[in-house]
């Protein structure tokens, strides 16, 4: 299980993410919602070991280590990060990422085989800008599994590209389950891999009936119907007419009755 407990994170000139606390299970997908591209993105590489958090933690299982977690851990499509330059070839694309996973495998090196066992034969001579939303990220989410050290996907701001949910949910929820980035040389019994997956959204779906947290409660909150819960600070009550406020200053008062008309009227002679 992911568990990130107080996670806060200050920016520069303000609070990039305030304290978030959520837990994401293996076959699950956890949906978390953050206002601004910024705070989406910092939550994501936080979630996953790229960023040091100000305060706050975050766990794999029993392992707190920030080096584990990157390692077994993957962030998918963060805008200037690692999302895919619309300049690129997804020949190009699949050879840098490819590269980047840190062990030798059979077509580590052959980004064309690796994209036809694939079953993306049909883009081989495709760029990246041609690419339909859900495409795209199905082809990034199989680049990230070819590291099969990775047990946990976070993906960045997926509703981003469309406003289509069918285009990017159904794809994490297959990932999460471990329909996604099975070794296509495998035998047909091998066992599935299920994840954990983490999608940082700017909007919860409509119907979305899942995990789900808002970032900032410093809570994880079930969240139904796209509705973000209160606050985790509730506001003070206001005080009933005619009655001291919960909170009156620190000024002793002599335990005599007084009628209820004249005491704003001793309270202010009292503190002069």
């Amino acid at each position: 299980m992911l568990v990130a407990h107080q996670l806060h994170i200050d920016g520069r000139r303000h609070t990039l993410l305030p304290a978030t606390s959520v837990e994401a299970r293996k076959a699950q997908v956890l949906l978390i919602q953050a206002d601004g591209q910024e705070r989406r993105t910092a939550l994501a590489l936080a979630l996953t070991g790229r960023m040091k958090p100000s305060t706050g933690t975050v766990s794999l299982g029993h392992d707190g280590s920030m080096v584990s977690l990157r390692r077994r851990s993957a962030i998918v499509d963060a805008p200037d990060v690692n999302a895919p330059e619309n300049h690129l070839t997804v020949r190009s694309l699949t050879s840098e990422d490819l590269a980047l996973v840190p062990f030798k495998f059979r077509d580590r090196t052959r980004p064309t085989e690796w994209l036809v066992k694939h079953g993306f034969r049909d883009i081989l001579e495709k760029w990246v800008e041609e690419l339909e939303p859900a495409r795209l990220l199905h082809l990034q989410l199989e680049l990230a599994l070819a590291n099969k050290d990775v047990d946990v996907v976070v993906v960045d701001s997926p509703d981003r590209h469309t406003a289509d949910v069918s285009a990017w949910l159904p794809l994490l929820e297959r990932t999460a389950s471990g329909s996604l980035g099975l070794d296509p040389d495998a035998p047909a019994d091998a066992p599935l891999r299920p994840l954990m997956v983490v999608g940082v959204v700017g909007r919860l779906p409509d119907d979305w009936d899942g995990c789900a947290a808002v970032a900032g409660n410093a809570h994880a909150h079930a969240v139904s119907d796209g509705v973000e819960p209160p606050a985790a600070v509730a506001a003070e009550p206001e005080p009933e007419p005619d009655e001291p406020a919960a909170d009156s200053p620190a000024v002793e008062t002599p335990a005599v009755e007084t009628p209820a008309s004249e005491t704003a009227k001793h309270t202010t002679e009292e503190i002069q």
